[in-house]
């Protein structure tokens, strides 16, 4: 059964002529006011550009409320509204709040689409200020409520009300009645559906719109969607549902939310009839399923069909369930705002007791956790005593005891009510059970009773008039609102309190409740959950992977790249490659150990796959579920310079092509879903393999070895990244004997950052690159990397009609980040203690949110500033981002224009690519050198940094490693016997004198373990950094004329120690890695300069990773491998030298270095 259910919804607003005087005509009658100064500045002479009298209407100097209030004499649609301040004076109001109603009653405020609800007024007294509504309002009554005046004089006011006439159908529910339209047919089926009404309810819940069909029985088709909230407020609310097949629009107020549906089918089928107000129980008048809506509707239409006119005109397809009337009835429910959590009050004298028992009774509604509902002062002969109800962590309290677990600041509105009898109180919430506390002795109430209000009048909780020493402070005040006040059984006119005729008050809007959903439009990012209290809004971040005050910044890099100059090794990492995108991150492995960092995306079928029997008809189809979505993948490989995927394909009797015609027989799918036939290269358009491509098949008849029918494979790397990573694989020839197939597909890989080094160069001062605006209305970041040897300069810029942004170097130390939003500028600049134009990159990053604005520049101290709770929420700028520019779009004067290198600018997870769009800018070039200059530590191990266009090399020449930032060593296999267990160090300084042995290590080196050692000379001192040892020599020499450095077997020396030439002639067992003299690196020359005449080898050299030296046996070969380096002439007075190897048997010598007469030795 198909049941569609409509809660709380909104009416389009139709687009056309309504802006004629509404006020001009109206008679002196229509215009009132909370006071008049006087009677020629009454209210009637508030019409615009009206001279007589007093020239406009002003208030009494002592009126805490002023107002002027207009009756249009029926429900008008209102689209502007314009202001003047009192002709020939000097009075006037510079901001005002514009309030609503039906019926002079129950007030809504007109909040523009920021929920700004304050007005700009005027300047001066005779110029008139128009305001355009964003959104036009129904309404019969307004009211100007003054809340800035002119500086020099008070308040005074004239104004116009501009739109036209409006004509509603309106329909009245009591919350036991509906109405019902019914088909011509058993049943209605539609493709479009076009529902539009506007409804004011008096409660909570309630149906407003019911029709069910019975084709569709599964609940899995059935969708919730859910929008509004405070939706029984007395107001009117829009609603708006367009469908058209499985998509539709739903739209309350000003929030649309579009979905589509589930099911099989597109079109809609209702059985017998649409249900309005209710759902009736079939064959039961009266009966309704659930609660029913009470309160008003209006225009309500379906699909262009007026069902209330139809109902008002008593029309046959339209049948009345109980109560329907024709008109909306008011009730008159009057509320007052606590506006303040620390002033707000309200004093009201107590009534008479009867029968000397104390009943209180209200409704409340509120966001806050805390707050005082009610204290009353009790007669006492010994320390003062009170009643106290208040909200404490979101549940009601009274005296100090809890009522019950309910929360009560959830927005809803509450009932409470007090009673004593005797030595009880009881108290009542909503419809939980009664809570009662004994009391010791009986209670007697003083003549007052405060709601809402601290007790101290230091805090405004007591009025400043009255020095009450019973004044206490237990909580904050309450903020919120209230109604229907009881006191004693006897209803609380809060009017005759506004007009000063009963109690006191402080800080409190009369006649209506300003309560806000500020979580309605969800402003907490990336799922993140909103909580909220009645001035402002949080978000928890928690489980989401991202922070700030809207959960807006990723905590995570963007990629493999950015953790690699971290200086993090391989691993699991989550990266986020759209930042503050919508993309969630992904956990990728960042494999940085190679000559290239690659970034791997893994998926469910790693191992090979087996295929048998399948056929073109029914082929086998092998799916891939990677750890990350369609969308995070291809923002990761958007990304990357280059990605790749390794598919092999192994093939017994299974081939990929149909010989005969070329169809293909198997393929795999991209990313897009789309069928590709070919098996390696970057080149999709050719039905090859890789074999193909380079032409040694194994039967060159063919482009694939399978294709020759036999047992073969066929491997190769996928490149073409647009396509990347194969989603599907489909095998359809193993059918046949003996027929089988294996396919292996590797994990997605991508290396290369290709927007981190994106840069380019502004060398004129006019010069700048312009690009669209991203939407940057509620949110906006933007980082980037600069360097710059000028002492100021614009970095951006975009200027609306109003509001604008800017980032600069505003001083040689400074960076500025402004901006406007349509409450003034606000300035954030964080200073730093060094110069930031040192030609070294410098990073910054600028944001802005609804909630705050920051600015970083490198690792200096986060500059924050809060926005203002009640402020514009929306940037409002222009349709280009000029970026990087030279002056002011609006500015008389020119701003200095920026000089210097940008990188890697990102503004909202959208990554820019300058350097394309410098190709074509005059005064701006692709690229920057001087990447080296700043990013200390980009090579490692004395490799030197290599400056590029964009980006930087290491050039590891002198480095005893290797790799893209020189951290990879160069492993080498030596196969020498000597008869030491201990490193021994050799220094032989003079050929006549005995040489210097240290033994730094005593133990067994031969436990298959990697060791290191770093041995520096300084003079007579030698270091050895294995275990922080100091030695001293007998005496000092200077390297000079060195000759070789050899490692390994040493034969044919006779400048040797007889000892140590007795080692070299035994030789070593084990493996060196990073062998460094100063700066020679003998092991990584004879690794890749194998030939050359500076190098000679003996024996088998090869690179090994020493895995497997701890299994070699005494049963190895002998033969002595050395490597011998002739090197020209070194002067040194400071040697060090570095190495680190592993040894798998008792002793050898693995170093002798021969520098003219002398001679280090290391055992």
């Amino acid at each position: 059964m198909l049941i569609f259910i409509l809660f709380f919804l909104q009416v389009v607003l139709q687009i056309y002529s309504c802006d004629g005087s509404l006020a001009s005509l109206l008679p002196a009658t229509s215009f009132q006011s909370s006071s008049h100064f006087s009677d020629s500045r009454a209210a009637y002479f508030a019409k615009l550009n009206k001279r007589d009298g007093g020239g406009g209407w002003s208030p009494e100097s002592t009126d805490r409320s002023p107002w002027l209030q207009v009756d249009l004499k029926d429900r008008m649609e209102v689209t502007a509204v314009a202001t003047q301040g009192r002709h020939g004076s000097n009075d006037w109001i510079s901001a005002y709040m514009l309030l609503y109603s039906d019926t002079g009653r129950i007030w809504k405020q007109y909040m523009l689409e920021d929920n700004v609800g304050r007005l700009v007024g005027n300047v001066n007294p005779d110029s008139v200020v128009h305001h355009k509504l964003s959104q036009s309002i129904r309404t019969r009554f307004l009211r100007f409520v003054p809340l800035e005046c002119s500086p020099s004089g008070r308040v005074g006011l004239r104004v116009a009300v501009y739109g036209c006439a409006y004509r509603s159908y309106v329909a009245d529910f009591d919350g036991r009645s509906s109405l019902l339209y019914r088909f011509n047919q058993k049943s209605m089926s539609t493709v479009k559906d076009v529902i539009s009404l506007r409804f004011k309810s008096r409660q909570a819940e309630g149906v407003l719109l019911h029709g069910e069909g019975h084709r569709v029985r599964s609940s899995s088709a059935r969708m919730v969607v859910t929008l509004g909230s405070l939706l029984d407020d007395l107001h009117w609310h829009s609603v708006l549902i367009e469908r058209f097949n499985k998509q539709v629009n739903f739209t309350l107020d000003r929030h649309t939310q579009h979905f589509r549906t589930k099911g099989d089918g597109d079109s809609l089928e209702v059985d017998y009839e649409l249900s309005f107000g209710g759902i009736p129980l079939p064959g039961k008048p009266g009966t309704f399923i659930r609660r029913n809506f009470h309160g008003c509707m209006e225009n309500l239409y379906y699909n262009g069909v007026n069902v209330i006119d139809l109902a008002k005109r008593r029309k046959p397809q339209i049948y009345s369930v109980g109560n329907v009337t024709f008109s909306c009835s008011e009730p008159q429910l009057v509320a007052a705002t606590f506006q303040s959590s620390s002033s707000s009050f309200l004093l009201l004298p107590a009534p008479a007791l009867i029968l000397e028992d104390l009943s209180v009774r209200l409704q409340f509604r509120t966001w806050n956790l805390d707050g005082l509902l009610l204290s009353s002062p009790l007669i006492s002969g010994q320390e003062p005593r009170y009643l106290i109800l208040q909200i404490s962590s979101g549940r009601l309290h009274l005296t100090h005891q809890t009522s019950a677990l309910k929360m009560v600041n959830d927005g809803l509105w509450h009932s409470v009510s007090l009673n004593t009898r005797g030595l009880q109180i009881i108290m009542i919430l909503d419809s939980e059970p009664a809570s009662t506390i004994q009391l010791k002795s009986y209670l007697q109430p003083k003549d007052k009773h405060y709601f809402g209000g601290v007790f101290s009048s230091i805090l405004s909780g007591c009025p400043v008039s009255q020095n009450d020493s019973s004044c206490l402070n237990p909580t904050m005040a309450f903020q919120g609102c209230v109604r229907l006040i009881l006191v004693n059984n006897q209803p609380v006119d809060l009017l005759s309190v506004q007009q000063g005729h009963l109690g006191n008050y402080n800080q409190l809007q009369f006649d209506l409740c300003g309560i806000r959903d500020r979580c309605l439009y969800n402003f907490c990012e990336h799922g993140s959950r909103c909580s909220q209290t009645w001035s402002s809004f949080s978000c928890d971040c928690t489980g989401t992977g991202y922070s700030g005050a809207t959960c807006h910044n990723s905590i995570y890099e963007a990629s493999c790249e950015h953790y690699r100059l971290a200086g993090s090794t391989s691993g699991y990492f989550s990266i986020d490659p759209d930042g503050s995108g919508p993309l969630d991150p992904i956990q990728v492995y960042c494999n940085i150990t190679g000559n290239k960092m690659w970034t791997e995306v893994r998926h469910n079928s790693s191992i090979a796959v087996r295929v048998r029997g399948s056929t073109l008809q029914k082929p086998y189809v092998g799916w891939f579920n990677y750890s990350a979505s369609s969308e995070q993948l291809k923002a990761l490989v958007s990304l990357s310079e280059h990605c790749e995927q390794k598919i092999a394909y192994h093939c017994r009797r299974s081939r990929l092509f149909n010989p005969w015609d070329g169809t293909p027989l198997s393929w795999w799918v991209d990313r897009r879903g789309e069928k590709r036939t070919y098996w390696g290269g970057f080149q999709p358009g050719v039905q090859q393999c890789s074999c193909g491509l380079e032409e040694n098949c194994a039967d060159m008849n063919y482009f694939c070895n399978c294709d020759a029918d036999r047992v073969e494979n066929d491997t190769g790397i996928l490149s073409y990244k647009e396509q990347l990573p194969v989603r599907e694989i489909v095998v359809g020839d193993t059918y046949r004997l003996g027929s089988e197939a294996m396919y292996v597909v590797g994990p997605l890989q991508c290396s290369d950052d290709k927007f981190l080094w994106n840069a380019v160069s502004f060398y004129q001062a006019a010069s700048y690159l312009q690009f669209p605006t991203l939407q940057v209305e509620l949110s906006l970041d933007v980082s980037f990397y600069f360097k710059t040897a000028s002492p100021s300069g614009v970095f951006l810029e975009n200027m609306g009609i109003q509001d604008f942004i800017r980032v600069e170097l505003s001083s040689p130390s400074a960076v500025t980040f402004s901006f406007n939003v349509g409450d003034g500028p606000v300035v954030l600049t964080v200073k730093s203690p060094v110069p930031l134009n040192d030609r070294q990159w410098h990073w910054v990053r600028a944001e802005r949110s609804v909630k705050e604005a920051c600015l970083q520049v490198d690792q200096l101290p986060l500059r924050i500033i809060e926005t203002p709770p009640d402020g514009h929420l929306r940037l409002q700028l222009g349709s280009q981002l000029f970026f990087i520019l030279s002056f002011h779009a609006s500015a008389s004067e020119k701003q200095r224009g920026f000089l210097g290198c940008i990188r890697a600018f990102n503004m909202n997870g959208v990554n820019f690519d300058l350097e394309e769009r410098a190709k074509v800018t005059p005064g701006v070039s692709s690229g920057c050198a001087g990447h080296c200059s700043s990013s200390a530590g980009l090579c490692h191990n004395r490799g030197k940094c290599i400056e590029k266009s964009s980006g930087y090399m290491c050039d590891c020449t002198n480095s005893a490693y290797g790799g893209p930032s020189c951290t990879e060593g160069n492993i080498l296999n030596l196969t020498i016997i000597s008869n030491f267990w201990s490193l021994q160090i050799w220094y032989q300084l003079h050929k006549e004198k005995r040489p210097d042995v240290f033994i730094p290590i005593l133990s067994s080196l031969a436990d298959g373990r990697l060791h290191r050692v770093h041995i520096q000379r300084e003079g007579k001192d030698v270091f050895v950094d294995h275990e922080n040892k100091k030695y001293t020599l007998s005496y000092d020499a200077a390297f000079n004329s060195m000759k070789s450095l050899t490692l390994g077997k040493v034969t044919g020396s006779d400048v040797l120690d007889e000892e140590v030439a007795h080692a070299g002639s035994k030789g070593f067992i084990g493996c060196f890695s990073s062998v460094q003299y100063n700066h020679v690196a003998p092991l990584k020359a004879a690794l890749l300069n194998r030939g050359s005449s500076l190098v000679s080898i003996r024996g088998h050299l090869l690179e090994s990773n020493c895995g497997a030296l701890a299994d070699l046996s005494t049963s190895v070969s002998r033969l002595g491998k050395f490597l011998e380096i002739n090197t020209k002439v070194i002067k040194l007075r400071i040697e060090s030298f570095c190495i680190a190897f592993n040894c798998c048997t008792i002793s050898g010598i693995f170093l002798v270095l021969n520098v003219g007469r002398h001679i280090i030795s290391i055992i």
